[in-house]
This record gives structure tokens, sequence and C-alpha cells, in this order.
């Protein structure tokens, strides 16, 4: 049990720091793609998945653990990530991201977070419990596994995986370089570097990559063999709240409060953080957006961490599919939020102005 305690915390308040300190956050990577045509994060997410991917295989390969990925719901996965991609543009953060903002005092994020944990525990385990195991029924194929069902080796997949994110990379970084102005640093040494340096996002995602690999060992030594993982988790914490049952406390339940304690001290290092009250509509909008990422993840089995990192990763179907759909699910959400009103705007400003004479 301690093994537990201090290793989920430790993995989790690694996670969140370094995720606050980068601010590396999906919702506005995804979102960015599509209003910005700006593929940065998207891109930084995809060096975390490598990295992961050939620390976990290696593992695997070397019989530290198995791992099966079982079945494929596909189409629960699909509608799944479609609407857990449109709550994390409504509760303004996926479901990391609500966590570690909620560190840094943001009371949307709260709002959103509590939604998110009470859909989260209502799929799982209340009266829509029923629906959702009837529902990843539908249409459900027989392997997850990409290699599996291409019969190949994993590793003819995680090698020309890894030499495409290194060809990103390689683009990204000889681009010609844009100047940014920084004021001069108040911290000198380690102090500047981890509280006040602006973080580059492949340094982040570097990090959150090994952070993701080491998550697997951590955790399968204490029965549970998977890595990161947040929806469950965070059901799991409400599940024993109102039980009391202690069979929910896991190494899951620690790493998501590690996020949240690794949040808050690297908002306090970096003299971030405060407690910020939304407004009203801000405050609905993150509580439906918390609901949305409750049910679609549920369905999907799993978040923009548990599918599109971790199971990416391990290169399933459920993964790259269900990344596919949050993607599209975020930038349908972006149009109407973002788009529409400033098109609607627009064409009011154009009504109003006189006609030429």
């Amino acid at each position: 049990m301690a093994y537990m305690i201090i290793s989920g915390l430790l993995c989790g308040a690694a996670l969140g720091f370094v995720m606050q300190r980068g601010r590396f956050c999906l919702t506005g990577g995804f979102r960015d793609m599509y209003l910005a045509k700006n593929n940065r994060i998207f891109y930084a997410l995809l060096l975390a998945i490598a990295i992961q991917s050939i620390g976990v295989f290696l593992l695997m390969d070397l019989g530290v653990f198995e791992y099966s990925a079982g079945a494929f719901p596909i189409v629960s996965v699909i509608i799944g990530s479609y609407i857990f991609g449109i709550g994390i543009i409504l509760a303004g953060g996926c479901a990391t991201g609500t966590w570690y903002r909620a560190g840094e005092g943001l009371i949307g994020s709260w709002i959103a977070l509590a939604g998110y944990m009470l859909m989260s525990t209502i799929m799982k385990s209340g009266v829509l419990a029923p629906f959702n195991q009837k529902f990843q029924q539908v249409g459900v194929l027989p392997a997850n596994s990409i290699p599996d069902t291409i019969g190949i080796n994993h590793w003819f997949l995680v090698i020309p995986f890894a030499a495409i994110v290194g060809f990103i990379l390689y683009k990204q970084f000889t681009k010609p370089k844009i100047a940014i102005p920084t004021l001069k640093p108040k911290r000198t040494g380690l102090a500047h570097i981890l509280f006040e340096k602006r973080w580059n996002p492949f340094a982040t995602a570097s990090l959150i990559g090994i952070i993701a690999f080491l998550a697997w060992p951590l955790s399968a030594a204490t029965g549970r063999v998977f890595g990161l993982g947040i929806t469950t988790p965070s059901a799991n914490i409400l599940q024993y709240l109102t039980t009391g049952d202690s069979t929910f406390i896991n190494w899951g339940v620690f790493l998501v409060l590690g996020i949240f304690a690794g949040s808050f001290i690297a908002a306090k290092g970096s003299n971030e953080f405060r407690f910020r009250m939304p407004d009203v509509k801000t405050g609905i909008n993150s509580f439906i957006g918390g609901n949305l990422m409750g049910v679609g993840a549920s369905l999907a089995g799993g978040c923009s961490i548990g599918n599109g990192l971790v199971m990416t990763a391990v290169m399933t179907w459920q993964g790259w599919i269900g990344l596919l759909f949050m993607i599209l699910g975020t930038w349908t959400a972006s149009y109407f939020v973002y788009v529409r009103p400033r098109q609607k705007a627009k064409s009011v400003k154009l009504e109003k102005q006189p006609a030429s004479v």
C-alpha cells in the first residue's frame, strides 16, 4: 500500500508539474490545428507517444509485464471520442488539463472536474452503467491490437512511426526561428529553469513521454497493468467517497491526486496560482463540458490520455481511431464556439454600416 501511494503520487506530481510548466494542453493543441493551422502541440504529442511506445514494447519483450489490448468496440470508441472532443472545448481543458488547471486555482476547471467525475461515476457504476456496458458491445471487433490484426511484429510499426516523428521534429527545428522578446530573469540556475524559463513544447513532450513510460512498470508492480489513466481513477475517487469501498483505491487514484499536487507546486513556484472565478456562461459551459467528457471517455474506454497518449503508444485501433474522432469533435465544437459567433458578429457589423451613396 505504501508503495502504491508513494509511486502513484510521485508519478502524478511529476506529470502535473511538467504539464503545468510546459502549458501542455491538448485541448488548445487540437483547437489550434483547426483555428490557427498550428500543429505544433500535435507533433509534440506524437513525440510523447513514440517515446512511450519504444519503452513499453521493450519492457514487454523483456517480460517485465504482459498486456493484452483485447477486443475493439469500434462504435462506442468513435461516438464516445467524438463526444469527448466536444466536451473538452466547452470545459476548457481535457481530462488531465482539467486536473492540472484546477491545481492552478481555476474555478472553472473545478466545475468541469465535478461534472467529469460525476458523469464518469454514473456511467461506470451508476444508473447509466447498463447502457454503457451494452453500448460497448455494439460492433465489437475481435482484435484491438494493430500488429495482431495485420499479422506483423509490433516493431514493424513502432520503428517507422518513430522515424516519421523524427523527420517531423527535424522539419520543426530547421524552420526559421522567430525572435521572442524575453524579460530579464529574476531567478538564476535551477529555479529559473523550473519556474521562470519558457518551456519548449518538444522538451515538455519528451518528459511526458518518459513519465508515461515509467507509469507502466510503476503501476504494474501494484497489479494494475496499464499506464497513465484519468477517467476511471477520477470516477474511483467519487465511488470511494460515496461508498467507503476501499477496493476503488488503486494506483490510478494516487496518480490523479498527484497531478493536482504537482500542478499546485508548479503554479505556486512560478507565481501563477490564483483563484479565478468564471462568469456564469463559462461556468455553465464548464459543467456541461465536464459531463460530456465523462460520457464520452466512459463510452470510448479512455480520454485524451488513456486513448490519445497510452493506447496509441501500444499501437491499438482504439487509441488511434479514438484520437482521430477526438480531434474531429474538438474541431466541430470549435466551429460553433469560436468561428460561427465571429461570423455572426462580422455579419451584424456589416449590416449596421451605412450604405454608400
